[in-house]
């Protein structure tokens, strides 16, 4: 099978993305297809003038294949297609993994050429086959958990008390600040920003989080609905900081999102730890968890554990395998088989 991928990762690196872009880059390592990213285009002044911008991007060249599979961050990145011209005659099949797919808004037209997509809830199956009659799966966003969980066997200091990175709450975060950064405070509490947001450094930085995390006691992650920023579309969905904080062994404190997803994909037993709703209450709860830090071993490996069984990238390829009737290159198995054995060894 000839295939080729498309994301947006290597002509516009993100922070917030980049666990999204190693999924293109498992894909084109496994099936040996070239991974290209189109640069974003001009959009045409009287569309701009008319309120009515959409994206565009720069032609890639003459490609052609059997399957075209376009990993997207949101919808909108469903328009990278632009980027081939006649697709629809280049390629047999063209497929797509969209992860933030609950922006119903961000669906552009050429949402239309897909014979498929992949979303990440089963909540937001309806709109595009209602709206496009493109065929709809679903499919958990993951994690490249045989890449950065941390050796099963090597001691690890965690001396980094508190993390929180990417958007916290802003009156949480302020009474976390008052405590916790006062020289009387024995508690460290490392927050945003731990690197580069957008650029080439993104991805050279990937390996600096997760040593941040792999050394973190207590990590925090918060739904959209908490605190929410006035032109941020919301979602409860369980987001990439979730997946690495608890890959890592992390405790993940916070509040949970309420949804469908958050039940299936954080589904053991302490996967999270619901905190109080006032920031004072919060602070608090924070303390007294990070002074019995010696309580929750057992717990951090089972978060590890259970990330690797349940989302790895690898399942969800497994997963695309079945989908599109594809042969599961003979790696992909092999990997794993690797996978299951690390999680077997933080399960000891």
């Amino acid at each position: 099978m000839q295939m080729t991928v498309i994301s947006a990762g290597k002509a516009d690196p993100h922070a917030g993305w980049v666990a999204i872009d190693e999924l293109s880059a498992l894909i084109s390592a496994y099936f040996g297809a070239p991974w290209l990213s189109p640069a974003p285009g001009p959009d045409s002044l009287v569309r701009r003038a008319l309120g009515r911008s959409r994206p565009r991007f720069q032609p890639v060249g003459a490609l052609q294949g059997d399957v075209l599979f376009v990993v997207a961050r949101g919808p909108a990145d469903l328009a990278l297609v632009q980027a081939v011209p006649n697709v629809r005659q280049r390629f047999g099949k063209i497929h797509a993994f969209v992860t933030d797919s609950y922006f119903t808004a961000g669906y552009p037209a050429e949402t239309a050429l897909y014979d498929s997509i992949s979303v990440t809830a089963h909540e937001d199956m309806a709109y595009p086959g209602d709206r496009f009659g493109v065929k709809v799966h679903h499919l958990h966003q993951g994690i490249d958990g045989l890449r950065w969980s941390p050796d099963p066997l090597a001691p690890r200091q965690r001396d980094i008390d508190l993390i929180a990175y990417g958007r916290t709450p802003p009156s949480y975060h302020r009474a976390l600040v008052d405590r916790f950064h006062a020289p009387a405070s024995p508690y460290l509490y490392l927050h945003s920003p731990l690197g580069h947001v957008r650029g080439a450094d993104v991805s050279a930085e990937r390996g600096m989080l997760f040593k941040l995390l792999h050394r973190t006691h207590l990590s925090l992650a918060f739904h959209l609905l908490v605190e929410p920023e006035v032109q941020r579309p919301r979602s409860m969905m369980v987001t990439s900081r979730w997946l690495e904080s608890l890959l890592s062994g992390c405790l993940v404190a916070g509040r949970r999102p309420v949804s469908r997803m958050a039940d299936e994909m954080l589904c053991w037993p302490g996967a999270t730890l619901e905190l109080k709703d006032t920031p004072q209450e919060l602070a608090e709860e924070v303390e007294d968890l990070l002074a019995r830090r010696n309580d929750w071993t057992a717990q951090r490996r089972l978060n590890t554990a259970n990330t690797l069984r349940h989302h790895d990238w690898r399942w969800r390829l497994r997963a695309l395998c079945g989908l599109h009737g594809w042969d599961e290159p003979r790696m992909l198995g092999a990997d794993l088989q690797a996978v299951s054995a690390r999680a077997d060894q933080f399960a000891m």
